[in-house]
């Protein structure tokens, strides 16, 4: 009894050991070295406000804000942030205007001040499971934190 206790350590012990964490490679650009800037209707762009909340807009974000086209969302990934990426997912192969159809969507995730990490890592996932293969996390602009502190109420 004793030797089969010994042979599941065993076994069990070198089986943990065969397993290794993985590194995931990050490829940065040279500063000035974008050569094609990213079309606006690729881009879908996430400001990460306090309270778990998502405002979201299309392509550019002055033109968003005078059209009054930046929406809040949430988490949620049947009515949230995987609803709208799916949206626009479909957007973009309705078009037919690009060659990479879905794949060209452009997530660009930019936390505010007062979000949590948690609130990043669930974006982060959200892109993940909706298979969006082109994403950044950015500081936002002074007008897109002003659009937060506004909303805050602060």
């Amino acid at each position: 009894m004793v030797d089969l206790g010994f042979l599941l350590i065993t076994f069990f012990v070198f089986t943990t050991t065969i397993s290794s964490p993985t590194v995931t490679d990050l490829y940065m650009p040279k500063d000035g070295m974008i050569k094609n800037p990213l079309p606006q209707s690729l881009a879908l762009t996430l400001l990460l406000a306090d309270d778990n909340k998502i405002y979201y807009y299309h392509g550019d974000f002055t033109e968003a804000k005078k059209a009054n086209n930046i929406f809040e969302t949430g988490y949620s990934t049947a009515f949230g942030l995987g609803k709208i990426i799916r949206q626009k997912q479909r957007e973009i192969d309705a078009s037919r205007r690009f060659a990479d159809g879905r794949r060209g969507v452009m997530l660009l995730i930019k936390p505010g001040s007062k979000s949590s990490y948690k609130n990043v890592v669930d974006a982060l996932d959200e892109a993940v499971i909706n298979d969006v293969k082109k994403y950044a996390i950015l500081e936002p602009g002074a007008n897109e934190l002003s659009f937060l502190q506004n909303r805050s109420g602060q």
